[in-house]
């Protein structure tokens, strides 16, 4: 479902391109929304990457957590991070 959502394609591309029949895409999205509450409360899934090793020999900086959105904005605590702070700026982000 995360490659779905991330594809940008409607259903019938993406059933297409991936040998997939509707029927099965639907299966998964009903059971997705079943486990997680789905659309229904805003939850659903998302694609994470974990870097190691071969992400540090890239220049990449290690760091407790990052997230980078679609639109290229990346938001990076370190392990030593200040929790307050990191709420009050995913507060202001939700006021968006």
């Amino acid at each position: 479902m995360a490659e779905y959502a991330g594809s940008g394609l409607g259903r019938t591309a993406f059933c297409q391109q991936r040998g997939l029949s509707l029927s099965t895409l639907a299966r998964y999205r009903r059971r997705q929304e079943q486990t997680v509450g789905g659309s229904a409360d805003g939850k659903r899934w998302l694609a994470v990457e974990i870097a190691g090793a071969a992400g540090l020999a890239r220049g990449e900086r290690a760091s407790g957590l990052a997230v980078v959105l679609p639109s290229g904005r990346r938001i990076e605590v370190s392990r030593d991070f200040d929790a307050d702070t990191l709420q009050q700026l995913l507060a202001l982000m939700e006021r968006g």
